[in-house]
This record gives C-alpha cells, structure tokens and sequence, in this order.
C-alpha cells in the first residue's frame, strides 16, 4: 500500500489550502483530490446531510486505493470524522480549527475565530475549545457567503471585502490579537485579511499541523511512499474544472484536473 496515494476532499477548493501544505512537506507521495464543489459550502447543511457527504466522497476515494483519507474540512471533520474512522479501515486525519495555539499565545486573552455555522455548532468544536481555551474569551463568528464567493473565484470582489469588515468588526471591537480560520476555504483571503486587521492581530490556520500529522500517522502505520521521485497528483472535481485549476496553478508539481459526476 505504501505506492498507493493520499486521499483528500473538501467541499470545494477550499481544501486546497491543505493539499499544499502536504504535497509541500511530502513531494514524493501521490494524492487525489475530490473537491465537492457541487455541494458546498457544507456548513449551511445538516449533520446528517454532511455525514452522508462525506461518506459518499470517502467511498469514492477508497475505490481509487487511498491508504489514508485527509478530510480537508473543518465542518465535515467536526460532523463526521468520528463515523468514518469506526466505518472504514484507512487512517484518517481530521481538520480543526486552531484554537490551542492561539490560545497559547494570546496576550490579550481575546481570540477570534471565523468559521462555518457547521463548525461553530459541532460537539467537537466546543469540546475542543473547553480543553484548550480556558481563560480565554472567544469571539466567534459565522462567515455566511465566504464561501461561495471563494468557489467564484471572487477573493478581491467589493463583495467579499465588506462582508470581511462586517466579521472582523466585533472581533477588533474587543481587542483579539489573534484570528483563528476555522475553515480551509479562508486561507485564500488572508490576503485581504492582512489589509483589514491592524499589525497587532495575528492569522493562524491549520495547513502546516495538519501535513505534520499526515506524515506522522503515515510513519506511524509504515505507509510512507519509498519512492524517489516526484508524487502525480489527480484533482477531480463535479463542477466546472476553471476555478479549481486557477487555485493550483501556480504549484510546480505534476497533476490533472477532471470534472467527473460524484
């Protein structure tokens, strides 16, 4: 099994964020990628329709041979992970929003976090913050429209900008020092993130963590790829292929982009 390649999906481009950050720390590894654009954004859905979601993409990845499965979404992580790992026998690595660290190094004690109303409502969202974020005043706040601005492909629009100022404003208004991106699509507007926030107010996602544990769970089960060379990567995606593309071209790695029906 160790030949055969990392699986990864996301409701969209989003997980994309993730993808990077693994084919960064783990070049000679294979990946397919299912990006679920059809059906997103996941957060404004049911937990049983994000269950069945997941489940379905998971399938689909284990037809094609993955030895383990990254769910590359905060809110299908917080919904479903728990069923997929007592269900299926691959490894899997779950995304969450980052809110130990931030926690950690808050001097303010006030920490933001900018997520999905699946993420924000999950059980495992408020267990997570319980243990790591004692002490800490959390401001959170749902990112309704975010999403489906990123999967346009509408980072820099005027749209996405005030919706951004309408998020941020209660957070600054109490003084966070940290912004914790609770869901793998917003990465893509760090950017614009960095020209709303003042200099004192750090970003922190969960890309870099979540490739740090892919690789150790992969050493963990002896399922690192031996091979010297270069890992092919294979997109696939149930909406037009155009956007997707555009948010991985300029990766240097081998790979295809395919719209298939799933």
């Amino acid at each position: 099994m160790n030949n055969n390649p990392i699986g990864i999906f996301d409701s969209g481009v989003g997980g994309t964020s993730i993808w990077k950050e693994i084919q960064k720390l783990l070049p000679n590894e294979d990946t397919i990628y299912l990006a679920d654009s059809k059906n997103a954004p996941y957060g404004e859905k049911s937990a049983a329709q994000i269950l069945q979601l997941s489940i379905k993409n998971t399938e689909l990845l284990l037809e094609n041979s993955c030895k383990i499965i990254v769910v590359a979404c905060n809110t299908a992580t917080t919904n479903a992970i728990d069923y997929l790992r007592e269900n299926y026998r691959v490894p899997f690595i779950g995304i969450e929003p980052a809110i130990k660290p931030a926690a950690l190094q808050s001097k303010s004690k006030t920490v933001g976090i900018l997520a999905t109303k699946g993420t924000l409502s999950s059980r495992l969202f408020h267990s997570t913050a319980e243990m790591h974020a004692k002490g800490i005043k959390i401001i959170e706040r749902e990112g309704v429209g975010l999403v489906p601005l990123i999967e346009q492909g509408k980072i820099n629009s005027k749209e996405t900008l005030n919706l951004l100022k309408t998020y941020l404003k209660p957070m600054l208004d109490e003084d966070i020092d940290y912004l914790v991106l609770g869901c793998t699509h917003y990465p893509y507007l760090a950017p614009v993130l960095k020209e709303l926030l003042p200099v004192s107010v750090q970003i922190i996602d969960s890309g870099e963590a979540v490739a740090r544990q892919t690789q150790a769970v992969l050493e963990k089960n002896e399922l690192i790829n031996p091979s010297p060379q270069l890992g092919r990567h294979q997109f696939y995606t149930n909406v037009a292929s155009e956007v997707l593309k555009d948010f991985i071209k300029e990766n240097k790695a081998s790979y295809s982009v395919k719209q298939i029906d799933f």
